[in-house]
């Protein structure tokens, strides 16, 4: 792997980057790969573009190696996905790097509870749980976490 270079993402990428989506959240062991599954996020894709996802990806010599979408009104990371091949070698710490140069002050995510290493990865990130809701759009239970920038407090 050389260093990837986080970008905003192209409209002819976003089949790509649901390939990518779908392999990492397989790779949690929360759900399996099917057609199903990756037409159901490539749809999403475009959807959660229309409505408001500023879209980056982490390119890599022209190889997504992973995606992340912020709302940046409402200080929220929403999805930060990387590649199983890049996985381990502190490419989610860079893009949560680029996070918070995008979202400075606060950030708000969500993680499935099941999905530990995330939650886990997020704490030692410095982000500080809230609470725990069941997503009615797909029946996971999530922890919400948000992240407050301590030397921007008075």
């Amino acid at each position: 792997m050389s260093d990837p270079i986080i970008r905003p993402a192209r409209a002819d990428e976003y089949d790509e980057i649901a390939r990518v989506w779908m392999e990492s959240w397989v790779s949690t062991g929360l759900a399996e790969a099917s057609g199903f599954l990756l037409a159901n996020l490539r749809a999403r894709v475009r959807r959660e573009i229309e409505n408001g996802w500023s879209l980056f990806v982490a390119d890599d010599d022209g190889a997504i190696a992973a995606m992340l979408a912020l709302h940046l009104a409402n200080f929220y990371l929403d999805m930060l996905f990387v590649a199983p091949a890049y996985q381990g070698q502190s490419l989610g710490r860079k893009l949560l790097a680029f996070t918070r140069t995008q979202m400075p002050d606060e950030i708000f995510l969500r993680c499935v509870r099941e999905n530990e290493k995330a939650w886990r990865w997020y704490e030692r990130e410095g982000f500080v749980f809230e609470k725990e809701a069941i997503e009615p759009s797909n029946g996971f239970m999530m922890k919400y976490y948000r992240w407050k920038n301590k030397g921007n407090a008075p």
